[in-house]
């Protein structure tokens, strides 16, 4: 199954931006023997203003995947339950998993309506890159914790 991680805005050189690549890259390279990967970062940078035009280019670009929606309002997932429900995901089949991040002001509902599931971070509020690279390293966490490392423990 194939990931990707589709962000409203341009990741910029920050170390945010390494850390995401950094853990997109390992995601990558150990979720080959589990059928997952690989696991790509998609900056989307819409050319209008506002919620309706970035949903538009994150459809879009999520067409033919399972939708997960990354809000404030989603299900908390602990990292062991977050692997689950990827595998379980890629068990029944999916041959692609696209997560989402919106812009600053959030998700569009019609990219809320279009997912198959939701994921939040918890209520804070969390800079963009902070949020991708946060993402970036739960998707690599769930394929270590998948594939029996020990680079997770309970």
């Amino acid at each position: 199954m194939k990931l990707a991680l589709i962000a409203i805005g341009k990741a910029g050189r920050g170390p945010e931006a390494t850390l995401a690549t950094d853990y997109a890259a390992r995601a990558t390279a150990a979720g080959r023997a589990l059928g997952l990967g690989p696991c790509d970062l998609i900056d989307l940078e819409p050319r209008k203003p506002g919620k309706a035009p970035e949903a538009e280019l994150i459809l879009t670009a999520a067409e033919g995947a399972h939708l997960i929606a990354c809000d404030e309002r989603g299900r908390s997932y602990s990292s062991r339950a977050f692997a689950n429900h990827i595998a379980t995901l890629r068990d029944r089949g999916e041959r692609r998993l696209a997560f989402a991040i919106g812009g600053a002001d959030g998700l569009d509902t019609s990219v809320l309506a279009a997912a198959g599931s939701t994921v939040a971070f918890g209520p804070q509020t969390w800079p963009h890159a902070l949020a991708r690279a946060m993402l970036a390293e739960q998707v690599y966490r769930a394929v270590t914790i998948l594939a029996g490392s020990p680079y997770h423990r309970d």
